[in-house]
């Protein structure tokens, strides 16, 4: 049986929009989940990253680390304009995710 991958690149930020942090997954809900939790220690903890403001979706796992280094690697311009053209309110789209 054929099993059909979806990995996921995203951009979460903080609070004021001040900080913004690029990720892969292949389960964009737990791993959002895991970001507003503070459950890792790293750079979405320490900057309060847990606001999902963009994410695309893609069939291959090299394709989607593929563009997630090439968002790493340009400048923040880049990753705000991504955002401003498919989220201009910069909305937390995993408001309605979550059961809280």
């Amino acid at each position: 049986m054929f099993k059909i991958h979806v990995y996921y690149v995203y951009l979460l930020t903080n609070k004021g929009n001040t900080v913004i942090y690029t990720g892969v997954t292949n389960d964009i809900q737990s791993r959002v989940w895991d970001h507003k939790q503070g459950t890792n220690d790293g750079f979405t903890k320490k900057y309060a990253c847990n606001k999902l403001v963009y994410y695309a979706e893609y069939q291959w796992v090299q394709d989607a680390i593929a563009r997630e280094k090439q968002l790493k690697a340009g400048p923040r311009k880049t990753k705000v304009n991504l955002i401003n053209f498919e989220n201009p309110d910069w909305n937390d789209l995993s408001q309605d995710w979550y059961d809280e």
